[in-house]
């Protein structure tokens, strides 16, 4: 058993990650030597001003991005030297994603946006229902489920979404925004319940917000400065 003082284990290890790009004929160094561990149950924030590079280090740890140099580790898994298809099967089984638009297919149901990606990963029927109203209904929506996505609010078909990125039980979580496009007041009602969600279900959680206020109240933050993440307290964000 392990010692309630003994941290999780590593869920994502982004270790001396580079990564730059050329314009107006000079290279610039977007990542450069960007390093993270993220563990269980954490909300982790990332934060820093537009063109800092959060989104190019969110799509490298999410492997839909290579950097130019340094390592990606998945719940234990070295991603640098694989191919398409096992970094696509890597993003299946390890990670889920939410972004700031929600993303849901229209022509399906809340319920049934939850039960396809769980179908795709050949899970029952009976079971991804099963597992999709347990998401849907912690989330505040076990009365909305037969509700297409324009029969929903913002805030609802954004809580659909955070429940589809978990319907397959991923060990990593990655957001972009995910509060980004709601009025302030269910920016805070989602976020809330997002956190609440990640505690429960023991997922690792890169959240890039430009929301200090929501960024103050996860349980690490990280700054992107000069190509490199440095850890700060959530007391200090400003």
């Amino acid at each position: 058993m392990q010692d309630a003082s003994t941290p999780p284990p590593a869920v994502l290890d982004l270790v001396e990650l580079r990564r730059s790009f050329r314009q107006a004929g000079r290279e610039i160094h977007v990542l450069d030597g960007a390093s993270a561990t993220l563990r269980g149950g954490q909300a982790v924030a990332l934060v820093g001003p537009s063109g800092a590079g959060k989104s190019t280090l969110l799509h490298i740890a999410g492997l839909l991005e290579t950097p130019d140099n340094g390592r990606v580790i998945v719940n234990g898994q070295d991603c640098a030297g694989m191919d398409d298809a096992g970094r696509t099967r890597v993003r299946r089984s390890e990670m889920g994603f939410v972004y700031q638009f929600h993303q849901l297919l229209p022509e399906f149901s809340a319920i049934e946006n939850v039960v396809l990606p769980q179908l795709i990963q050949g899970r029952s029927r009976a079971a991804a229902d099963e597992r999709a109203k347990d998401l849907l209904d912690g989330l505040g929506l076990g009365q909305r489920l037969d509700h297409r996505p324009a029969e929903l609010s913002g805030g609802e078909q954004q809580r659909t979404a955070i429940a589809r990125a978990l319907a397959n039980a991923p060990k990593l979580l990655l957001a972009d925004e995910p509060t980004g496009n709601l009025d302030p007041k269910t920016s805070e009602h989602v976020f809330a319940e997002l956190v609440a969600m990640i505690e429960r279900t023991g997922v690792a959680a890169l959240i890039a917000t430009h929301n200090m206020d929501l960024a103050r109240r996860m349980h690490r933050v990280l700054r992107m400065d000069a190509g490199k993440l440095v850890e700060i307290t959530p007391s200090s964000v400003r």
